[in-house]
């Protein structure tokens, strides 16, 4: 019997159905049987990261991510990711109570920058503010020596509302303000650019979004398929 792989889902909740997703169709397999054993615990009861990390307001979402985990680890995964680049902010505090691996996402994406584009030195942020403010990208990115750049708060406001009307279901029809902070990341030197949030990740399909853009969630779903020892496809 293979691995069974968790998910700490539900933030929100459809990025957990595209990481979902990723993972069986970039899964190299010729039946039901060759897929991956998933498990999911869709826990949109885990309060707002953002809002939590930026202003501590409101219950501590370490809380709910625990005990997403803990239920997992209890149903049998044998290792975990977490499709939501802020709430790796409380990674540590996750892998405290638990006894099974937790594949960390942002750790991952800049290895494979390593990997794939060894000359990049910048990379641009598509995140939201707690991400940001956390500098969870920065602190771990710095390991890998590539500096990380964030639009200017005029920019920024952009991506969060990009960010905030998927997770709100509002209709976006126009996406200038989002590429004006993706040109501002570019002025500043970014050569790449990174959907550091799985709401980000979302709209490049939705909104088939232009430029060289690395998806955190993506690398992710290699990560995971690799983990399981099977073979992960391009997509």
């Amino acid at each position: 019997m293979g691995k069974k792989l968790g998910i700490i889902g539900g933030m929100g909740p459809l990025a957990t159905v595209k990481l979902f997703e990723m993972i069986v169709l970039m899964t190299r397999a010729k039946s039901d049987q060759e897929h991956i054993h998933i498990l999911v615990d869709n826990n949109t009861s885990i309060p707002d990261r953002t809002d939590y990390i930026l202003n501590r307001r409101g219950e501590d979402p370490r809380i709910q991510l625990i005990e997403s985990a803990k239920r997992l680890e209890k149903m049998g995964a044998d290792f975990l990711v977490m499709p939501c680049n802020t709430a790796h902010h409380f990674y540590d505090d996750i892998v405290n109570n638990i006894n099974i691996p937790f594949i960390h996402m942002i750790e991952e994406t800049a290895k494979y920058i390593r990997e794939r584009y060894p000359a990049v030195k910048k990379i641009g942020l598509l995140a939201t503010d707690g991400t940001i403010k956390a500098e969870i990208y920065h602190e771990i990115f710095n390991r890998y020596h590539i500096e990380v750049l964030t639009p200017k708060r005029d920019y920024q406001k952009y991506v969060m509302d990009l960010i905030y009307n998927i997770k709100e279901d509002v209709v976006q029809n126009n996406l200038d303000g989002f590429y004006k902070a993706m040109d501002d990341l570019k002025e500043q030197g970014a050569e790449l650019y990174v959907a550091g949030c799985t709401e980000v990740s979302v709209a490049i399909e939705l909104f088939n979004l232009e430029g060289e853009i690395v998806d955190a969630m993506k690398v992710l779903a290699i990560r995971a398929i690799e983990r399981v020892g099977k073979e992960a496809k391009d997509m």
